[in-house]
C-alpha cells in the first residue's frame, strides 16, 4: 500500500479528479463527502475507492473521521482540502447564516481536518497538504465577501503551516483554481459561461484533471522544497 490521502469533497468534480490521480499515482486515497450518498456509492463503485462520509465543518466529526480512516488504511501522510461550498449573495443581502456556513466549511474546515492530522505528521516527520483555494480568494468576487474571504484566509494559513511544518518534513501548498469545467460551471446558462471563458486568455474553461496534476506534484517526494506556495492555474485570468 502507498502512502495514505484523504481528500476531502472527494467524490465529485474536482475531489473526484484528485481521488482518482492520486490512486493512479499509488496513493491509497479515502474520499470524504459531506452529504450526496448516491454520488458517492456511484464513486466506489466506479473507482474501488473506499469513501467516508462527515461535515468537514464539524470538527469531532473530522477528528472521528480521520481515526476511522487511519483505522483502515493507516496513518494520514497527505491531505487535500478539496470541500468547499457558496451561499453567494451581494454583501447587502448576505446574511449572518450564509456568511456562517461559507467560513465554517471553507476556513473552519481547513483547521478542522488539518489539526487532527498535524501530530502524527509531525512525529513522522512526513506530510504534505495542499488546500485547494480560488481565483475569487485572490481578487475577490461580487456577491462573494463570504466565499472570497473563506478562500483568502485559505492562503494565509498555508503560508503560516509552511513556516511552522518546514523543520518536520511537511509541505503546506495551496492551489488556486479559475473557471473549471465542472457540472456546477457547466449547468450555468451558455451565455454566461461563454462571457465567462471570454475572460480567460488561453480560451476555454479548465479540466478537473489539471488541477489533480498539480496536486499529484506537490505532494511527490520532489516537491519537498515547494511549501508555503501558491499555484495559479486559471488559464492567464488573474496574475499575481
Amino acid at each position: 500500500m502507498g502512502r495514505v490521502a484523504v481528500v476531502t469533497g472527494g467524490t465529485r468534480g474536482i475531489g473526484a479528479a484528485i481521488s482518482k490521480a492520486l490512486k493512479a499515482a499509488g496513493y491509497s486515497v479515502a474520499a470524504n463527502y459531506a452529504g450526496n450518498d448516491e454520488a458517492a456509492s456511484k464513486f466506489t463503485e466506479e473507482t474501488g475507492i473506499p469513501t467516508f462520509k462527515w461535515s468537514v465543518a464539524d470538527y469531532d466529526a473530522c477528528a472521528e473521521g480521520i481515526k476511522k480512516v487511519e483505522a483502515e488504511l493507516g496513518p494520514v501522510d497527505v491531505l487535500i482540502n478539496n470541500a468547499g461550498i457558496t451561499r453567494d449573495a451581494p454583501f447587502h443581502k448576505m446574511s449572518p447564516e450564509q456568511w456562517r456556513e461559507v467560513i465554517d466549511t471553507n476556513l473552519s474546515g481547513v483547521f478542522n481536518m488539518t489539526h487532527p492530522v498535524w501530530p502524527g505528521m509531525r512525529e513522522r516527520g512526513f506530510g504534505r497538504i495542499v488546500t485547494i483555494s480560488s481565483i475569487n480568494g485572490q481578487k475577490g468576487q461580487f456577491g462573494q465577501a463570504n466565499y472570497a474571504a473563506s478562500k483568502a484566509g485559505d492562503l494565509g494559513f498555508t503560508k503560516t503551516l509552511a513556516q511552522e511544518g518546514a523543520s518536520k518534513g511537511i509541505t503546506a501548498n495551496a492551489i488556486c483554481p479559475g473557471y473549471i469545467a465542472t457540472d456546477m460551471v457547466m449547468a450555468v446558462p451558455e451565455k454566461v459561461r461563454e462571457a465567462i471563458i471570454g475572460q480567460i486568455p488561453v480560451g476555454r474553461l479548465g479540466e478537473p484533471e489539471e488541477i489533480a496534476r498539480c496536486v499529484v506534484f506537490l505532494v511527490s517526494d520532489e516537491a519537498g522544497f515547494v511549501t508555503g506556495s501558491t499555484i495559479t492555474a486559471n488559464g492567464g485570468q488573474y496574475f499575481i
